[in-house]
């Protein structure tokens, strides 16, 4: 029982604690540089603001306004290229193989741009670029099984 009191405890003193931090916002008028006696709201000690215009340097790459994102210098041998906005490998990706949208089905993976069953296919028997020797069968994903 005093177990129980004392989750409970802990419980509505973080749930308060909570409430008061986020409810508490601070609205100091500063004047800024750029505009003397304009005030703005100052900035949280935990979320700084960004400038207008100002990119975040953890966002992601979108290759929808420019494809050449994509290649990154690996020339006309890549495989990598746009689709839905974001920058994908169709050699080797099962929701888009060999092309955008071309989706393998279930217990298939993408090799090379194909859908394969590795468990029975000769060329990529187990994992991808395994091919089994001359006259071998590739069962379970296995060459020569049994």
């Amino acid at each position: 029982m005093a177990l129980v009191k004392l989750l409970v405890t802990i419980a509505i003193t973080t749930a308060i604690t909570i409430a008061v931090i986020t409810n508490r916002t601070t609205t100091v008028a500063y004047t800024s540089s750029g505009a003397p006696g304009t005030q703005t709201t100052r900035p949280s000690r935990f979320l700084a603001q960004k400038e207008v215009g100002e990119r975040n340097p953890n966002a992601a790459e979108h290759c929808n306004k420019d494809p050449e994102i994509c290649n990154g210098g690996g020339g006309s041998n890549s495989t990598v290229t746009c689709c839905n906005n974001k920058c994908i490998d169709v050699a080797s990706d099962d929701k888009n193989c060999g092309a955008c949208k071309n989706k393998c089905k279930f217990s298939q993976t993408c090799c090379r741009g194909q859908c394969v069953y590795l468990s029975y296919d000769k060329r990529h028997c187990g994992q991808c670029n395994h091919p089994c020797e001359q006259g071998e069968l590739c069962v379970y994903g296995l060459c020569n099984y049994a």
